[in-house]
């Protein structure tokens, strides 16, 4: 089960990675939550992975921490809501600027010195 987590966290942070090196808005965005995405799993995957586990009640030997759980749900409630303003501000730079790219010129226009 932690292999499964592990290569799920690597795989997103990988293309997270590679979408935040994006020279456009939108794919920076998408980068930018698959890797919040992978920080969630990492942080509800550092709880004791358990099947059929109470939390913390009674005198169980085993339990599955609650504190992790309780911490995913807040950031994924705080990255939907700041996954909302980014696209927002995306949305509005494209349509002040006229162009989605971060650097401001699209790869056409770039010239290479040599």
């Amino acid at each position: 089960m932690e292999l499964l987590y592990a290569s799920c966290v690597g795989l997103l942070v990988s293309c997270g990675v590679f979408l935040i090196l994006r020279s456009r808005t939108f794919p920076i965005v998408l980068g930018l939550t698959m890797f919040s995405y992978a920080v969630n799993l990492f942080l509800f995957s550092s709880g004791r992975l358990s099947i059929n586990n109470a939390a913390v009640l009674g005198t169980s030997s085993e339990y599955t921490d609650p504190l992790p759980q309780a911490l995913v749900l807040t950031a994924i409630v705080i990255g939907f809501a700041m996954t909302a303003f980014v696209v927002i501000l995306a949305i509005r730079g494209r349509a002040d600027l006229g162009s989605d790219h971060v650097d401001g010129q699209p790869e056409k226009d770039k010239k290479v010195n040599v």
